[in-house]
C-alpha cells in the first residue's frame, strides 16, 4: 500500500461542527488504496455530466475530498466520492484527496446513502436500494440496547418508527417509502425498464409483488410482444399471482388486450351541437342518437355508392 501524504484543511467555515470538520486530515490517497463501498447502490455512468467531471478535474483537480473509511481487510472503502474517483481514472490521475472517518457498519451506511442523495437526479433502483439499506441500518442501531436494559422495543414497532423517521428526513410519506422499497423486489431487467421510464413507478411497484420466476416470465413476454403492463393490467396480473393463477399464457392474454390509450378517440365540442337536441336529451341520450345516425349514414352508403368527381 502506498504512503499516504498528510495536509490540513484551513477553509473557513462557520459554526463549531463546521470548524471540527475544517480541522479533519486531509489526504492525498492513491486511488488503488481505495474501492467502492460494498452493496453501493447508486450507478456509475460514463454519460455527459461525467464527462464534464472528467474535463473538470483535468482543469483544476478533484477539489472535493472524497470521504472514507478504513476497510480491516485492507486499503479504504469510500463512503462518498464514487463518481469522483471515477471521474479521477479516467483524467489519469494517480491520487485523490480523501477525509478519513472512522465509522462502524451501520453509520457508514446512514452516511453513504445519505451523502448521495443528496444528488440531483436520482434513479428510481437507487432511491429504493439507498432507502431499504438505511431502514435496515437504522433498525439494528435501534435494536442494540444496554446489558441491564429489561425492555426492547417490538421489531415492528421500531420498523415504522424507522419509516417515519425516514419518511421525514428524505421529504417523503412513510406510503411513498415502502412503496420504494417495493421495488428492490423486481428482477434487474424490469428495475433497468423502470430506470428507463419504460415502465412507470406505479406501475412497477404492482408488478414487484410478482414471484420472481413469473417476473422473467413477464420480462420475456413483454420483449416479444413489444409492450408493457397499464396499471390496471398490473394489478390483474399481481391479484392472479397471489391467487396462483397466473402464468404466460395469462400473461399473453392480458397484455393482448387493448389499452384505452391504444383506443382512437374524437372528440366533439357538446355546445356546437347543443342546439340540435331536445333540451331534456341526457348525455347518454345524445351519444346513442349519434352512433345511430353514423350507423343509418353507413348502411346508406353501402345502397348507394358515393358517386366521386362528378359535378351536381
Amino acid at each position: 500500500m502506498a504512503k499516504a501524504k498528510t495536509s490540513i484543511t484551513t477553509e473557513n467555515r462557520s459554526g463549531s461542527a463546521a470548524d471540527a470538520a475544517a480541522k479533519e486530515k486531509r489526504t492525498e490517497m492513491p486511488l488503488s488504496d481505495l474501492h467502492p463501498f460494498e452493496g453501493h447502490p447508486f450507478k456509475v455512468l460514463d454519460d455527459e455530466l461525467m464527462g464534464q467531471t472528467v474535463e473538470s478535474i483535468k482543469q483544476i483537480g478533484v477539489v472535493s475530498p472524497l470521504i472514507v473509511r478504513p476497510d480491516p481487510e485492507g486499503g479504504f472503502e469510500i463512503l462518498s466520492g464514487h463518481r469522483r474517483l471515477h471521474a479521477a481514472q479516467l483524467a489519469g490521475l494517480e491520487t485523490v484527496p480523501v477525509i478519513v472517518k472512522e465509522m462502524d457498519d451501520d453509520a457508514a451506511i446512514i452516511f453513504m446513502v445519505d451523502s448521495n442523495l443528496q444528488r440531483e437526479n436520482i434513479l428510481p433502483s437507487e432511491r429504493a436500494f439507498s432507502y431499504k439499506m438505511k431502514l435496515e441500518a437504522m433498525n439494528r442501531q435501534g435494536q442494540r440496547t444496554d446489558i441491564t436494559s429489561a425492555q426492547v422495543e417490538p421489531k415492528s414497532g421500531l420498523l415504522e418508527r424507522s419509516n417515519e423517521l425516514l419518511a421525514k428526513q428524505v421529504g417523503e410519506s412513510v406510503a411513498q417509502i415502502k412503496r420504494y422499497v417495493r421495488l428492490t423486489n423486481l428482477i434487474p431487467k424490469i428495475l433497468d425498464m423502470v430506470d428507463d421510464g419504460k415502465i412507470a413507478f406505479t406501475i412497477a411497484v404492482e408488478l414487484s409483488y410478482l414471484k420472481e420466476e413469473e417476473q422473467y416470465e413477464l420480462h420475456a413476454v413483454m420483449d416479444l410482444e413489444q409492450c408493457t403492463p397499464s396499471l390496471s393490467q398490473a394489478n390483474r396480473m399481481k391479484r392472479m399471482s397471489q391467487s396462483g393463477e397466473l402464468d404466460m399464457d395469462m400473461m399473453y392474454e392480458v397484455l393482448g388486450e387493448e389499452k384505452p390509450n391504444q383506443r382512437e378517440q374524437i372528440k366533439i365540442n357538446a355546445d356546437s351541437l347543443s342546439k340540435y337536441f331536445p333540451p331534456d336529451f341526457t348525455p347518454k341520450q345524445k351519444v346513442e342518437l349519434i352512433e345511430q345516425l353514423v350507423k343509418d349514414w353507413h348502411e346508406q352508403q353501402a345502397i348507394v355508392p358515393v358517386r366521386k368527381g362528378r359535378g351536381r
